[in-house]
């Protein structure tokens, strides 16, 4: 070879992407080298290094316990749901057999102490029902028009809040109760144009924005059909 052919060859300089397209293109690359596999060392965080077989062990038995805990995560959702459920069912079939609107709404706080809450409430936007005299629940009108900087604040573009609100909202949705630590917000109807569902805690880290609104979902759906009996709509 002559120097102007040595200036032509450049070293190869070998990097994760080809030695990884190699192995993947020589699969026998281990089998026909064995004994190297087994002597490789790999750094590890606590020990100086281990083999490469302890290492592959090692990551399967993280893989392992990653599937291990992702099916008990999925096992506890499903427990929760099926309580969940339960709940639903016994609630609709409790409120179903209320005699009046005062019934209901009695009814629906019972269930609420019963699950630790303060309270809950309900306000139905004045331009969708016919809340005024001689109607007895004039106190469950809310301007739509008042609740609307709330909403955007709070909801944005969702049809639930969980979380704290601050005087004046809490005087706006609640001004009869006290001693508000958080709340669960829920819009009534398929468009959530109908009014708010507001169940409340004392504490104040019992509604957290993360938590699930299934239970809110099929409350904030089928309590205007009840509401329907003894209000009418505009």
């Amino acid at each position: 070879m002559n120097s102007n052919e040595e200036q032509l060859v450049e070293p190869i300089e070998l990097g994760d992407e080809l030695v990884m397209q190699y192995l993947l293109e020589h699969p026998e690359f281990f089998i026909r080298n064995a004994r190297l596999v087994e002597q490789m060392r790999v750094p590890h965080p606590v020990r100086d290094s281990v083999s490469l077989v302890e290492w592959q062990l090692s990551r399967q038995r993280e893989q392992i316990g990653k599937l291990e805990e992702e099916i008990t995560l999925l096992m506890e959702l499903a427990n929760a749901n099926e309580r969940l459920f339960r709940q639903l069912v016994l609630l609709q079939g409790e409120l179903g057999m209320a005699e009046s609107l005062q019934d209901l709404l009695d009814r629906l706080h019972q269930w609420a102490r019963s699950l630790g809450l303060s309270s809950v409430d309900i306000r139905l936007f004045s331009e969708q029902w016919k809340l005024s005299a001689p109607s007895r629940f004039a106190h469950l009108a809310l301007s739509r028009q008042l609740f609307e900087p709330l909403r955007i604040q709070r909801l944005g573009s969702n049809d639930h809040y969980l979380g704290t609100l601050n005087s004046s909202e809490l005087l706006l949705l609640m001004p009869n109760t006290k001693h508000v630590g958080s709340v669960a917000l829920s819009l009534l109807g398929e468009n959530g144009d109908l009014g708010v569902l507001i169940f409340s805690s004392r504490d104040s880290q019992h509604y957290q924005p993360n938590m699930g609104t299934l239970l809110l979902q099929h409350l904030s759906l089928f309590l205007p059909k009840l509401l329907q009996r003894w209000i009418e709509k505009v």
